[in-house]
């Protein structure tokens, strides 16, 4: 006789029954809901900082970071950077946990101490699980391809670029984005070796990036224009209120029959049509104690990479943020070791260029500023004789980093006054003041001069090469084949003009020399540069109409002396050449 089952005692697959499927399904639902549950409650920034080890330390630098309060009032929280959205890598990052629980138990990060002992290791640890997954925690809101660069900095938009081309990842720049960065901790092997771009994480530039590129370089181009429009007409008003002046003087003066001298205003004796001249606006900056080894060491500059092994220019990226960097190196945030109180960071100027067939001419103009003191010098005048002295230096392409950076390829990390200077007994001691103008210490020099240069400053090297000078036939050599740079000098106080020379050292005389006339007026100064545009004098640069020229130049003012100047960056000097970021006119 057959027995029939009953519905919930149908065997299924591996003979178990219905009824016992559905006591599996239903635990399975509550073991999943509990475990699923209990996941997501460890998943919160209040989990993480239920240990006091976190809220104590990291939570505290986390809290004035940009991730936990910004002006969109988009907020990440701990697990949004440090734990995985994929289920398989979350659960795996869980079980990784475990080991933190083993040390939490252990009494390793306790206290204050022990974490700074470990916070290294910890940040190395999280710095490479993120190069290894292409910074997937960032990538959850900050999409590449999401990116429009219509709202970035110059800089950002070129290093984003970059970024995409070479295959670089988030994390390679942006450490210590939300807790304190220990990146100048790491070895120079170690932080090459993790910041290296990985082909892996090249991708194509989506067309929305490169719209996005077009437009805002063409709004930019478009409010150049603008503004060099406004300058031609404000020139045309200055010719004709000038000329009117002129015209008036001249007529009080003939008409004074008391015999007193007529008041009037001197022109320059530099006569040119400034009206046909190109203008620019530039913003010198304070450096601080930034060499070109600072500029060429990643640990220092975040942008080493791509002027040593891509060749970018300085200007390319910080030519719109010159003063936001003055203001940081001036401050002591970066760069300077002894802040000078109330030094401003940055002097806009506005560089008129035009030439003739003989004849270069250049005017700069800008506000004066009050005196401030040098706390380190009696009386608080470096250089009591002249409030002022502007500084320009001319170069070829022939010289390295010239192109780059200008004349920063001279500013070394042991030139007098920086933090790498010798002592006057070790200059004494090396025998090369024989060939080299020790008396105030170090100056400026170029690479080609020196067989070496020590760019990091491994295992407690000084970081420059002043004392491994060339034979002097390989100066001569270098000299020959147009390795130096033409260096020109007003001292306003003084009235004197220097030409010289740089390349072993800074030589200030031996050149053709160039006529100045400065002029100090309601807190504006003017300068008007006139240099023969060819020169039989060696260390000179000859200028030709259909070349490029590197410039930079540099303002001491309030007295200033040595590296407590401000600075441009390295621009290109040309003559009816729209490529040059100093275009000279001709008359």
């Amino acid at each position: 006789m057959e027995i029939k089952t009953g519905f919930m005692s149908r065997r299924l697959i591996l003979g178990t029954s219905i009824a016992s499927a559905i006591v599996f399904f239903v635990v399975g639902i509550i073991f999943w809901g509990g475990f699923n549950t209990a996941m997501e409650a460890t998943n919160t920034t209040e989990f993480c900082i239920s240990c006091h080890e976190m809220e104590d330390n990291v939570y505290q630098e986390y809290l004035p970071s940009i991730h936990y309060s910004n002006r969109t009032g988009v907020r990440a929280g701990c697990p949004d950077c440090h734990v995985p959205r994929p289920w398989i890598h979350k659960v795996v990052r869980k079980v990784q946990a475990s080991n933190e629980l083993l040390h939490k138990a252990l009494g390793t990060i306790n206290t204050p101490e022990k974490f700074e002992e470990h916070r290294l290791r910890l940040a190395t640890n999280v710095w490479n699980q993120m190069k290894d997954t292409d910074s997937r925690e960032c990538r959850n809101c900050h999409d590449f391809e999401s990116m429009n660069p219509e709202f970035q900095r110059p800089r950002a938009r070129k290093q984003h670029l970059n970024a995409f081309e070479s295959g670089q990842t988030c994390i390679d720049c942006h450490k210590g984005i939300a807790h304190n960065s220990v990146r100048h901790l790491l070895s120079d092997e170690d932080l090459e070796a993790l910041e290296a771009p990985n082909p892996d994480f090249i991708r194509e530039v989506p067309q929305m990036y490169i719209d996005g590129l077009a437009k805002v370089e063409a709004k930019e181009a478009e409010e150049a224009a603008a503004a060099s429009l406004v300058k031609i007409e404000a020139k045309a008003a200055e010719k004709k209120r000038i000329e009117a002046a002129v015209a008036s003087a001249l007529a009080s003066q003939s008409n004074n029959t008391s015999g007193d001298s007529a008041t009037t205003q001197s022109a320059s004796s530099i006569n040119v049509d400034w009206s046909k001249a190109s203008s620019r606006d530039v913003t010198l900056f304070y450096p601080g104690e930034a060499s070109i080894e600072w500029v060429m060491n990643g640990r220092d500059h975040g942008g080493a990479r791509p002027f040593l092994k891509g060749g970018e220019r300085c200007v390319t990226c910080h030519d719109k943020e010159t003063a936001d960097m003055g203001a940081r190196i001036v401050s002591g945030e970066v760069a300077e070791s002894a802040p000078i109180p109330g030094k401003r960071g940055s002097i806009p100027v506005t560089v008129e260029s035009t030439y003739d067939n003989e004849f270069l001419y250049m005017r700069f103009s800008w506000q004066d500023a009050e005196h401030v003191p040098m706390p380190s010098v009696e009386g608080g005048k470096m250089d009591p004789k002249n409030s002022m002295k502007l500084a320009l230096m001319f170069a070829t392409d022939d010289v390295e980093y010239a192109g780059q950076a200008g004349c920063w390829g001279s500013c070394h990390h042991d030139a007098r006054s920086m933090p790498d200077t010798p002592a006057q007994d070790v200059l004494t001691a090396s025998g090369l003041g024989e060939r080299l103008d020790l008396a105030g210490g170090v100056t400026k020099y170029i690479k080609e001069s020196r067989t070496k240069l020590e760019v990091k400053g491994r295992r407690g090297k000084p970081r420059g090469g002043w004392d491994k000078l060339k034979s002097d036939e390989e100066l001569a050599a270098e000299m020959s084949e147009g390795h130096f740079m033409d260096i020109i000098r007003l001292k306003a106080g003084e009235n004197v003009v220097e030409d010289g020379v740089l390349l072993a050292d800074r030589k200030m005389a031996g050149g053709q020399g160039a006529e100045f006339d400065a002029s100090l007026n309601g807190g504006s100064w003017v300068v008007i540069m006139k240099r023969k545009l060819k020169s039989d004098k060696e260390g000179d640069i000859s200028m030709a109409e259909e070349s490029l020229y590197n410039i930079g130049f540099a303002i001491h003012d309030d007295y200033s002396n040595a590296r407590f100047h401000h600075v441009s960056l390295g621009y290109k000097l040309g003559f009816g050449n729209a490529e040059a970021e100093f275009n000279a006119t001709k008359q």
